[in-house]
């Protein structure tokens, strides 16, 4: 039987360019000032069970109102592109997209589900799960880090929509994101579509609360990082010793999440045979999390060679599903 004739296939999806290391990025993050970590590192097995929770807190609004635009406009969205293949970026579990498989499924063209995710034993208990729900879906699982370029992604054969939910376009800088939206806009042939989700511009009470939950969530998601280095890096870091601060930063329009040393101390790293001397007044930026108004998001578009065709938002306009197409193709 070939690839094409199975339900499932599992694809690596090798770097189109070198990233560095959590060793490499912890020696420039760490060791240099201003000190910082990429929040991709969250994410151990802990962190991701952390994050699951956090999505489910009265005040994290984001996945809640992601999930309900989706449910909302799934249907209208799938009609509209009319896709043969949805490939989704930093897929996890998959839990929001079932919207969007739920209205495929009800269409007389079958279709097949490209998530694309680092961790290979989430996509492999995802794509079992899917199998079972949807009878005729086909899944053609890539595993990769999509941060470290997408040269080495299959094109889709037929039509495609494109996914990049959660808001996490938001974690990466200006240059970052537009960088990976003109690689997503080069990846993309006549008539695929991409479905954008960001998070918007609103009360900075609403984001405090957000990122500061009243059970303490974030903030052992964000002190989890220390367990993530220990474990990695053999280092020696006591996370009695930090606390979790969260601020918005109006003027760069985002939320800027850190962890900052209760007293001055050393922590050796066994495996980089390294101190790092900490300060009370150093802080280590663990995650930033961009904030977007309806323009900043259409003028970031535009700029990755882009056009936005729809863009879905709920009545209050706290988050935004974007539909673009290439530029001289949207209308197709």
């Amino acid at each position: 039987m070939s690839e094409l004739d199975s339900p499932y296939s599992f694809h690596i999806v090798p770097p189109a360019h070198p990233i560095p290391t959590l060793a490499e990025d912890a020696l420039q993050g760490l060791f240099d000032k201003p000190r910082s970590l990429p929040p991709k590192y969250f994410y151990d097995t802990r962190g991701s069970q952390l994050f699951d929770q956090i999505c489910d807190t009265q005040e994290y609004y984001p996945t809640r109102i992601e999930a309900a635009l989706l449910q909302h406009y799934a249907q209208g969205i799938i009609d509209l592109v009319r896709p043969q293949h949805i490939l989704e970026f930093g897929s996890g579990t998959s839990r929001k997209t079932r919207h969007l498989l739920d209205a495929s499924h009800g269409t007389q063209e079958p279709v097949c589900y490209w998530p694309f995710d680092i961790c290979s034993t989430l996509l492999h208990d995802v794509a079992r799960d899917l199998l079972r729900e949807y009878p005729g879906l086909g899944v053609r699982a890539q595993c990769g880090d999509f941060t470290a370029g997408i040269d080495h992604l299959p094109q889709p054969p037929d039509r495609c929509l494109y996914l990049f939910l959660g808001g996490t376009i938001g974690n990466f800088d200006h240059q970052q994101a537009l960088m990976f939206l003109s690689e997503v806009a080069a990846h993309m042939q006549p008539g695929d579509a991409l479905l954008l989700g960001a998070d918007r511009v609103k009360d900075h009470r609403v984001l405090h609360d957000a990122y500061n939950d009243s059970q303490g969530l974030t903030a052992a998601f964000n002190l989890n990082l220390l367990s993530v280095l220990n474990e990695e890096l053999g280092a020696e870091f006591d996370p009695t010793l930090f606390n979790h601060h969260a601020h918005y930063n109006e003027a760069q329009q985002q939320i800027e999440m850190h962890l900052i040393p209760r007293t001055e101390h050393s922590v050796y790293f066994n495996h980089l045979e390294q101190s790092l001397n900490l300060g009370t007044d150093e802080t280590i930026l663990t995650e930033i999390s961009r904030k977007f108004r309806p323009d900043d998001l259409r003028q970031l578009i535009e700029e990755a060679g882009l056009s936005q065709e729809a863009h879905f938002q709920p009545e209050n306009g706290w988050f935004s599903l974007v539909l673009a197409r290439k530029s001289k193709e949207w209308h197709l």
